[in-house]
């Protein structure tokens, strides 16, 4: 999965910190430029796959203060803690072995061979950091390091799979 070398910065200050608290680091994304940009963290309890909200409160205390020695961002921004949630990104190999066989919306930086940028199907398998998805096109091989967005789709197969998950 690509990130920004700032998105990547923060990721190393903030694992470290998510995984002191027995937590997961899901994700980080940076939205927006200067003075107004929002650092988003999704984070979840490896035996749940969730965060409720006090520790999601507990994460950004913790994190803030660490942001606040590390300054790891020119200027103002805010953060923003929360779970990655139901139709959550995909950011790991491992989560894609987890949600094998459920829809997937997938994007990467360059086109492939065919021009296209954007998947969407159902993921069949994982080897050598090649995920297949089955479309409505055929089989599609996704590398995993070419990805710069992958998110499980919110349907109600979803919802009843993951309900016990």
């Amino acid at each position: 999965m690509r990130f920004t070398p700032l998105e990547s910065k923060i990721i190393d200050i903030a694992r470290p910190v998510a995984t002191d608290m027995a937590l997961e680091l899901v994700h980080v994304k940076i939205v927006g430029e200067g003075g107004s940009q929002n650092v988003q963290v999704m984070a979840e309890d490896p035996a749940t796959g969730r965060l409720g909200v006090d520790d999601c409160a507990k994460l950004s205390r913790a994190l803030s203060a660490v942001f606040d020695v590390e300054d790891p961002i020119n200027g103002a921004y805010r953060l923003e803690v929360s779970s990655p949630g139901i139709d959550r990104p995909l950011t790991r190999l491992s989560d894609f072995e987890k949600y094998k066989d459920f829809d997937v919306k997938l994007e990467i930086s360059m086109p492939n061979e065919n021009g296209q940028k954007k998947f969407r199907g159902i993921v069949t398998g994982i080897k050598d950091g090649i995920i297949t998805i089955d479309t409505d096109q055929g089989e599609a091989e996704v590398e995993f390091d070419s990805l710069t967005k992958a998110k499980l789709v919110l349907t109600d197969d979803l919802i009843k799979k993951t309900a016990n998950l």
